[in-house]
């Protein structure tokens, strides 16, 4: 598989995480105004050398590395969860959903966000093994799920009906 530029040791090891970690830094300095009104020349000075030591430092750099590519698919996910939310929420002139129906919509729009998201890293294998092997669904732990299920709905039966 051909590489694109952007995945080029020396962009991604040392390029982007130089310019977050400037970034980062000019935008905390201009804001916090620690070096007076107007210096934005020191600011940048300072933040580029944090910026090179930061790079020089390959354990930080890693995390950081890590760190972006976590955030990065936090982001997509929260960006996904908004959009359906929005679509499940929106109150348009002709279409107005009913306060059961919106929050039918919005557990199974999460319930297929999480099962999409255990699909996509692979965990879905896992759990399956688990799940088929005896110590997934021996009496034990799968008789303690349930359990506490039925415990669970009972209780919510119980404390709803106290409410009225």
């Amino acid at each position: 598989m051909a590489d694109t530029f952007l995945q080029a040791p020396i962009i991604s090891q040392y390029l982007l995480p130089f310019l977050l970690v400037f970034f980062i830094i000019f935008a905390i300095l201009e804001k916090t105004k620690l070096f007076g009104e107007g210096k934005k020349q020191v600011n940048a000075l300072i933040s580029f050398v944090i910026g090179l030591i930061f790079v020089g430092a390959v354990s930080y750099t890693h995390i950081i590395q890590n760190m972006t590519l976590f955030l990065t698919v936090a982001i997509v996910c929260v960006f996904v969860i908004l959009l359906v939310w929005g679509f499940i929420s929106a109150d348009e002139k002709g279409f107005k959903l009913n306060e059961t129906l919106k929050w039918i919509l919005i557990v199974l729009a999460g319930i297929a966000f999480i099962a999409a998201i255990i699909f996509a890293t692979g965990f879905n294998v896992q759990i399956q093994n688990f799940l088929s092997s005896k110590e997934g669904t021996s009496g034990t732990l799968f008789t303690n799920i349930i359990f506490i299920i039925v415990i669970a709905v009972a209780l919510a039966l119980v404390l709803k009906s106290q409410k009225k």
